[in-house]
């Protein structure tokens, strides 16, 4: 009778690992519940770990020299200090496997035909209160969009900074500030560096200022996408637009959907169902999860998904979630759980973890962060049409376009205030804010040059 050294033997060799019936095949003198314990006390031991269920059941081996490259190595290994439950440990285990070890597997549409909203759930009653409890601010009756505009110049530093930080991004926190801030490029960066910054910071004030209007509708998504895209993909055809071939995702054996025609009805189905969701944080997650999984454009999707899932958070006054911390080898490992398993347990856990550093720092910084200007906050559709205007009127001088609109528009004891704030803004405009001003950047630099000329 073969001992237990060999069964455990037997399992290990499987590179695609082994059934029961298929193990005892290869140990027919092994009974079938005598092979059952001995399994579970293999996985109890954590030198098996088995995925699927029933007759599909398979086990797999956990070879030491696996275990010591997932512990050493910081690209592949989930962070130790981010708490998960022993579900995400499950996820984590088949994830672990080297990538031969893992079954190809294709967009399964059960998984979002299954999810009912307001009767699915994928944060727990307990959990989404708790994550209530973490977001609440002092605007939380205020109108939609008030705490994220109040906080909108820390946002777009942190949020840029952390989102394109997930994406290889080597911009520090620092030169993230000196970009958005003042318009400087960090010396030594790659220009995508640059233009992945810009980019978020375009599309976050995309959200933020037309919170009003903004929805999980096929414009938003498809501007949103754009923003985020602007001059980063080989095709910029395919900035805004539903993926028209097929992708493949780095280091997984998940196979997204290839018909365009497939992949614009689930994305109807989609934001179909996420627009339905009542509660803010379970349509911030649900958009997390579902996005990247159907991977609908060329390239971005998860930057996409990442602040799509900060709009109900936006619109409902609570703390953003930023992703200040998040380790790109813990975020990439819980979204190949979505991939390969369509389970969200991993996902959920990292969430809940992020969002807690992320209220964390936005309450501490709660009581520095100035009120937002009356007068820009009245006046920002005006301020930012009328800054347009002067842009795009390179040959008439600024300052009379300036007073003519200010005086038409703007009632008495407002206009001398408004003029001296839009002509500080134009002073202060640079690339890092055409987008806010519905401008392009060779606008911008016609006008420059001619007035630059002028003074001259």
């Amino acid at each position: 009778m073969p001992s237990n050294t060999e069964l455990l033997a037997s399992i290990k060799a499987s590179a695609q690992g082994i059934t029961l019936a298929e193990l005892l095949t290869q140990h027919p003198d092994v009974a079938r519940r005598t092979a059952q314990r001995q399994i579970a006390k293999f996985i109890d031991e954590g030198l098996v770990i088995a995925h699927g269920e029933g007759r599909a059941r398979r086990y797999f081996g956990v070879n030491a020299p696996l275990i010591a490259s997932t512990q050493t190595n910081n690209t592949d290994a989930f962070p130790a200090f981010i708490p998960v439950s022993a579900d995400s440990q499950d996820v984590l285990s088949y994830i672990n496997l080297p990538l031969e070890a893992r079954k190809p597997v294709g967009y399964q549409l059960d998984f979002l035909n299954s999810y009912q909203p307001n009767k699915t759930w994928y944060l727990s009653e307990s959990l989404r209160r708790q994550l209530h409890k973490m977001g609440k601010t002092t605007d939380n009756q205020q109108p939609a969009g008030t705490y994220s505009r109040a906080i909108l110049n820390r946002l777009l530093i942190d949020l840029s900074w952390a989102s394109s930080h997930l994406e290889g991004n080597t911009y520090s926190r620092l030169d993230t500030r000196e970009l958005i801030e003042h318009g400087r490029s960090a010396q030594g960066k790659a220009a995508i560096e640059t233009q992945m910054i810009l980019n978020h910071k375009s599309a976050i004030e995309l959200l933020v200022e037309n919170i009003d209007t903004a929805e999980f509708n096929h414009y938003t998504l498809m501007n949103l996408h754009s923003s985020l895209s602007e001059n980063l993909l080989p095709n910029p055809a395919d900035e805004g637009r539903i993926r028209q071939h097929a992708v493949d995702i780095g280091k997984s054996v998940y196979r997204p959907l290839s018909v365009p025609a497939q992949i614009e009805d689930a994305l109807k189905l989609v934001l179909n169902k996420v627009s339905q969701i009542g509660d803010a944080f379970e349509q911030s997650f649900f958009i997390m999860v579902h996005l990247p999984y159907l991977q609908p454009f060329a390239d971005i999707n998860k930057r996409t998904s990442r602040l799509a899932a900060n709009l109900p958070l936006f619109r409902a006054n609570l703390c953003p979630l930023t992703f200040l911390d998040v380790p790109e080898q813990a975020y990439s490992r819980a979204t190949l759980g979505i991939y390969e398993m369509a389970r969200v347990e991993l996902l959920r856990d990292l969430y809940v973890w992020a969002y807690e550093r992320s209220t964390q720092e936005y309450l501490a910084i709660k009581q520095d962060l100035a009120e937002p200007d009356p007068l820009r906050l009245t006046w920002r559709d005006f301020i930012k049409r009328t800054i347009h205007q002067v842009v795009t009127s390179p040959e008439l001088d600024p300052f009379t376009v300036i007073q003519r609109l200010v005086k038409a528009e703007i009632p008495e004891a407002e206009q001398k205030n408004l003029q001296a704030l839009i002509i500080e803004e134009l002073r202060r405009l640079h690339e890092g804010v055409l987008a806010r001003y519905g401008l392009r950047p060779s606008e911008f630099s016609t006008w420059k040059a001619e007035h630059q000329s002028n003074k001259g």
